[in-house]
């Protein structure tokens, strides 16, 4: 590719967004760039304070329940209180209860924080989700999300292999620093973000919604979008199981993969360096990548990525030197590019406007469910029988959840215009979609 197509490449992919959305972008980056606790609390537990890879999947998964928890709450929030308040009290929060845990000596207080910051910093998920899709135009969320997904890994790759250091020397400046930096994104949410949440009847008067058409003209008062709406909607409920399973996967990424790289000899810097190859693989090819699958069919993506994440993980079981695992995170790597920003915007595509914060809370959800149990999946594993089965394991369970997406995404309806707002536009309410059912068996 020459010099000018690249340039092109990159102002296609980046042109077109609302100035709001690159607020939200930087705090994101900010926010990764000082990303400590979630990479390295396992390595701090079983290396600097010399506990059990059971007791270290403990806390991690007490920091997990923390985000079961906050995902629903959160998501409440999101709708009934707004994107900016949800955010600030969010960050605020989290880097307040990041700093209070790097000072932590007992086991069970350590655990107790763990579960704090679980809370605190998954709270923000469903505000920062909802927020974009607010914002952006439905044809552009897929590129939004792979440019925050961007985001993320920039921040990841720069964090993962600093802190990497920074453990080595002094795990207290890790965590003050993700304290430090998650100020700086409170801050710039405070100060840079206007509320994004859309009011009931904008388009067609308060209280009442357009009719299904999408023209206007209807005053049927718009139904509540509640909790339970959530999760009696069969196909969205399906995907996040779905994505739990892929959840499950790609988490040991932070808790299998530290602890069996451990076990085997290798340091902190070790770790760092290999598991930055993921954030840098995905600063380098989310982009491209994301230009190439953006309206291609999310069924067969989902497959596809669901693939290569089991069997990426399952071949760290064959791994040996350093590049030997640095080579099997560039294959799970791919599945990420690949399945962040299409099921984000199958979420989105599945949600009713007013509900977003609530369907994206109860997604949210099925991450933090995942954080609860991987960890006390791969210490339990790798404890009683070995690293091999876990992953192992990786392979059967990227196999299943393919063969689920098959299945469930049959007959995916088309995505209906939402009237989304436009780059300088401001967000407008649409009729509300109704949850559409589990696909029906094959005869």
């Amino acid at each position: 590719m020459s010099a000018d197509s690249l340039r092109r490449a990159v102002r296609e992919s980046v042109s077109g967004l609302p100035r709001a959305f690159w607020w939200l972008w930087t705090s994101t980056l900010v926010n990764r760039l000082g990303a400590f606790v979630a990479t390295f609390m396992t390595l701090y537990l079983t290396l600097d304070r010399g506990y059990s890879a059971s007791f270290a999947g403990l806390v991690v998964a007490l920091h997990g329940l923390g985000g079961v928890v906050s995902s629903l709450v959160a998501g409440v929030m999101t709708d009934r209180l707004g994107r900016r308040p949800t955010l600030l009290a969010a960050q605020a929060s989290t880097a307040f209860s990041v700093a209070l845990l790097g000072f932590m000596e007992h086991p069970a207080a350590i655990a107790a924080v763990a579960l704090l910051v679980g809370m605190t910093s998954n709270a923000s998920r469903p505000a920062v989700a909802a927020m974009m899709a607010d914002i952006v135009r439905p044809e552009d969320r897929v590129r939004a999300f792979a440019l925050n997904y961007w985001a993320i890994n920039l921040g990841f790759a720069i964090s993962a292999t600093a802190a990497g250091l920074i453990a080595e020397y002094s795990y207290l400046a890790g965590f003050l620093g993700e304290a430090a930096l998650t100020l700086v994104c409170a801050v710039l949410v405070y100060v840079k973000l206007p509320e994004s949440r859309p009011e009931r009847g904008a388009s067609s008067g308060a209280g009442a919604s357009p009719d299904k058409s999408g023209m206007g003209g209807g005053t049927e008062p718009e139904p509540e979008t509640g909790l339970g709406t959530v999760l009696r909607d069969g196909r969205f409920m399906g995907v996040v199981g779905l994505s739990f399973l892929i959840s499950l996967i790609f988490t040991q990424g932070s808790v299998g993969l530290p602890v069996a790289m451990g076990t085997a000899g290798f340091s902190p810097g070790d770790y760092g360096l290999v598991v930055a190859v993921n954030g840098l693989l995905i600063v380098v090819l989310q982009i491209p990548v994301t230009r190439l699958i953006e309206h291609r069919d999310p069924q067969k993506l989902l497959v596809v990525s669901a693939l290569l994440a089991g069997y990426g993980f399952a071949l760290t079981a064959f791994a040996g030197p350093v590049w030997a695992y640095a080579l099997t995170v560039c294959v799970w790597t791919l599945a990420e590019i690949v399945n962040s920003p299409t099921q984000m915007g199958l979420v989105v595509r599945l949600s009713p406007v007013h509900g977003r914060g609530r369907y994206q809370g109860v997604y949210t959800m099925s991450w933090s469910v995942a954080a609860l149990v991987a960890p006390l999946m791969a210490g339990f594993m790798i404890d009683r029988w070995g690293a091999n089965w876990l992953w192992a394991a990786t392979g059967v369970l990227g196999t299943g959840a393919a063969v689920g997406y098959w299945f469930l995404m049959r007959n995916l309806p088309p995505d209906a215009p939402d009237n989304a707002p436009a780059a300088a536009g401001g967000p407008t309410a649409t009729a509300p979609r109704t949850p559409d059912p589990l696909p029906a068996a094959p005869n």
